[in-house]
């Protein structure tokens, strides 16, 4: 009898723990429905652009990447997002899919732009740079230097 309330009450203490072991991770994780307004963007190439991924202006993230879908009619990548509602970005913003590095994530750059107009909820970025991977660099490297 004694071994079975033991053995209980150290499973329980595993569960307990396993249980705050979640609720840590997910806290330092920030895992939390996006709030603020929702923006399109359009692209040919977006190199593992993943939803959950940053949008961040000046290095510091300004909203989140909610999806990503095909446009069946012009087989563009479109991309969506919510953006902090305190961020108001003017229509001329350039978005700019970047990488955290060789091997990091990749990450949406958003360049504000000088218009007046801001961008409404639900509108479209109309200024985009697509992905550009290592081996596009390098080909292009090698092909300036070859005299092409």
């Amino acid at each position: 009898m004694r071994r079975n309330m033991v053995e209980t009450i150290l499973g329980a203490t595993v569960v307990l723990v396993a249980v705050g072991f979640v609720i840590f991770a997910t806290q330092k994780a920030e895992i939390r429905t996006a709030e603020g307004y929702p923006v399109t963007a359009r692209f040919l190439k977006i190199g593992g652009l993943e939803p959950g991924s940053d949008v961040r202006i000046s290095g510091v993230k300004v909203g989140t990447i909610t999806s990503r879908e095909l446009d069946t009619r012009s087989f563009e990548a479109v991309v969506k997002m919510v953006l902090d509602p305190a961020v108001k970005l003017p229509v001329d913003t350039e978005a700019v899919i970047t990488g955290e590095g060789l091997l990091g994530g990749k990450y949406l750059r958003l360049i504000p732009g000088q218009d007046e107009e801001i961008i409404a909820a639900g509108g479209e970025m109309r200024r985009t740079r697509d992905y550009k991977s290592l081996e596009d660099s390098v080909s292009e490297i090698i092909f300036l230097a070859t005299g092409g």
